[in-house]
């Protein structure tokens, strides 16, 4: 009866790989543009699933922005390759986030009632707020990268330094912004939304992998730099603002609340890792 009993476990085993793998590569291709296998779709039991691996995709699209900026940084200037890996998370992505962006910033700007706000946000045309915010948060991560680089590239351990920043702020942003998935409601009464299928249902594995892979880079540069563990606190300080507005004006969050809440996190993370090494 060993052996009978010992594959059985063995096909379980393969099984739940296979599936958490499936899992992994829908979240792969809901959050990126990167090609995933063709029997992996939009399945609403996979999709709320995949929320778990949410910063997970942080950590790859952060990777891949950190190899552009090392490569060009070879032959240009720090702005310039930091431009680039700005350009490179965007195109993995597709403009995921700062679509959410733009789109909240246009809602809030233009609309006064919760019916007005979320007819703007769903508008596909760009309004006056939105091209702004996009214009500042862009050019907000241009500069702070660009001084933040330029103080830890005086450290010995600088690449290592600068792809821990990569990896953080891409990771933890989406973590941030996924926690309003966890402590709130969606707020579309039609259901009308990029983020309907991920919004409905989770389960506490849900809540621990997106702990896990939004913190666990933080553990690695904390090895290099204590103090930048701090930067979860005014993170911690703009979900908890973040919170309280939407639930305030729409009652709970949209797709477009969480992008926009992943790219002020990046843009807030950014400067209190700048702020943080200008005091050590």
């Amino acid at each position: 009866m060993k052996w009978p009993v010992l594959k059985v476990l063995k096909l379980v085993k393969n099984q739940m790989i296979k599936q958490e793998i499936r899992i992994f590569l829908t979240a792969v291709m809901f959050y990126t543009r990167i090609p995933c296998p063709s029997n992996v779709d939009h399945s609403e039991e996979y999709l709320n699933k995949a929320t778990r691996y949410f910063p997970l995709v942080g950590i790859i699209v952060g990777t891949a922005s950190f190899i552009v900026f090392w490569v060009f940084n070879q032959f240009l200037n720090i702005q310039i390759s930091i431009i680039f890996s700005i350009i490179t998370g965007i195109l993995i992505t597709g403009g995921f986030h700062e679509d959410g962006l733009a789109d909240t910033f246009d809602g809030f700007g233009g609309g006064w009632t919760k019916q007005k706000i979320l007819e703007i946000m769903k508008d596909s045309t760009l309004g006056s707020y939105g091209v702004i915010s996009l214009i500042l948060c862009i050019l907000i991560k241009i500069f702070a990268l660009s001084e933040l680089f330029s103080i830890l590239i005086l450290e010995a351990n600088s690449y290592f330094l600068i792809l821990f920043v990569f990896i953080i702020y891409h990771s933890i942003a989406r973590f941030t912004a996924i926690n309003l998935v966890f402590t709130s409601k969606y707020s579309r009464e039609d259901l009308t939304s990029k983020s309907k299928p991920i919004a409905q249902k989770f389960t506490i594995i849900e809540i621990l992998g997106s702990y896990i892979f939004g913190l666990a880079p933080l553990v690695g540069i904390i090895y290099f730099k204590t103090e930048f563990v701090f930067i979860l606190l005014p993170l911690a300080i703009l979900f908890l603002l973040s919170l309280r507005y939407f639930n305030k004006h729409l009652g709970g969050y949209t797709g477009d609340c969480l992008g926009a809440l992943e790219q002020l996190s990046e843009c807030l993370c950014i400067l209190s890792f700048l702020v943080i090494a200008n005091l050590i």
